[in-house]
């Protein structure tokens, strides 16, 4: 079977390290909030070009600790992007806000700015932009919207980690941004795990009383927060990992070129924007014929996934905000049409040329 993604194959080659990192965790009994925690939130602060990092439990957490810092709640609006995983919108909603949804842009499926100031009202207070799939969304035309309007903006950057506009890293361009260490992810952990970046000071500080029971001391306890805090386990497997992380996001990018070159005009290929760096989280095609194609491959042991089948305005979770079929036709075209491919740093030329050829097969076949 060719998988979407090998984690096995990337624990063999990590084995050594990953298992010494995890027994000085182990030798140190300190578990949580220790020092491989602070080292990577160093690190990745760093990597992405700002002040502060604070490790967090999970992606999700990340997202709603961000809306909390910001004072988002009640009465207010975020406007986001209908396509993207239900996590985006669903922090929304938690805090006690109203998400509000604009189309996509067609080709690189984040979200399409010409499209957010005709869903501004007064009652709008920030902007939750997707880098979606690893590419991402133009950074220019939403931080200028986002001065115009006074908006805040927290970049969802789950998917993108190591992914620039115009040479500048995604996390770096917003009031924070959120990062996922699902184990799937370019940076992916051996359980859940994230991480919150930052340069203002001030919402370093709330975050990081937030993310530990609204305690900054032992016992004293200023806000309401949540245990959302990142282990040392989780961080000594990262640490190993993201010494390998623009290597291993290249080799994304060597194999998003080799389908691209062999599958444009067989299928929709993705476009990449001139100004930006894709780091390829998922590799995603585009076809009228996507249950047949994915059954055909999966006949031939070569994985496939949808992401996302069902738009977040078409979601039963959303449905008293009273959108309909129609709303969103970008979305919910794409939403049909859509399928990844395998994509990861183990992929061998081998199983490449298996999926490529198989996907020839099935259009050859068609004609």
């Amino acid at each position: 079977m060719i998988p979407l993604v090998d984690l096995k194959a990337e624990y063999r080659i990590l084995k050594d390290e990953i298992n010494q990192s995890i027994d000085q965790v182990l030798e140190s009994s300190h578990f949580i909030l220790g020092k491989k925690g602070k080292k990577l939130e160093n690190d990745i602060s760093k990597y992405i070009g700002v002040a502060q990092g604070v490790g967090v439990a999970n992606g999700t957490d990340a997202l709603l600790l961000s809306l909390e810092a910001l004072n988002i709640g009640a009465g207010d609006e975020v406007i986001t992007t209908p396509f993207t995983f239900f996590a985006t919108a669903e922090v929304i909603a938690r805090v006690g806000a109203t998400p509000v949804f604009v189309d996509i842009h067609p080709f690189t499926y984040n979200m399409n700015p010409h499209l957010i100031e005709s869903a501004i009202t007064e009652r709008t207070k920030a902007i939750i932009v997707v880098h979606l799939f690893g590419q991402p969304a133009d950074m220019d035309a939403i931080m200028d919207i986002s001065r115009k309007y006074h908006l805040r903006v927290i970049e969802d950057a789950c998917q993108s980690i190591g992914a620039a506009f115009q040479g500048k890293k995604v996390g770096s361009f917003g009031d924070v941004g959120c990062f996922s260490f699902f184990p799937s992810k370019n940076l992916g952990a051996y359980g859940d795990g994230g991480m919150i970046v930052t340069n203002d000071e001030e919402l370093y500080s709330k975050i990081t009383t937030l993310r530990n029971h609204g305690s900054c001391e032992r016992y004293v306890h200023t806000h309401i927060g949540l245990n959302s805090r990142l282990d040392e386990i989780q961080a000594a497997i990262l640490g190993v990992k993201f010494k390998r992380l623009d290597e291993w996001n290249h080799r994304r990018r060597e194999l998003a070129e080799e389908y691209t070159s062999r599958l444009t005009g067989t299928v929709q290929v993705p476009i990449i924007e001139v100004d930006r760096e894709h780091v390829f989280h998922q590799y995603c095609i585009e076809t009228t014929q996507r249950e047949q194609l994915a059954e055909f491959l999966r006949q031939k042991q070569i994985a496939t996934g949808i992401y996302y089948p069902i738009p977040l305005h078409l979601q039963r979770a959303f449905s008293q905000l009273g959108y309909e079929k129609g709303d969103f036709p970008v979305a919910e075209s794409v939403s049909k049409e859509i399928l990844a491919l395998p994509i990861h740093p183990m992929m061998t030329a081998k199983q490449q040329d298996q999926v490529i050829v198989s996907i020839q097969e099935f259009f050859g076949d068609q004609s």
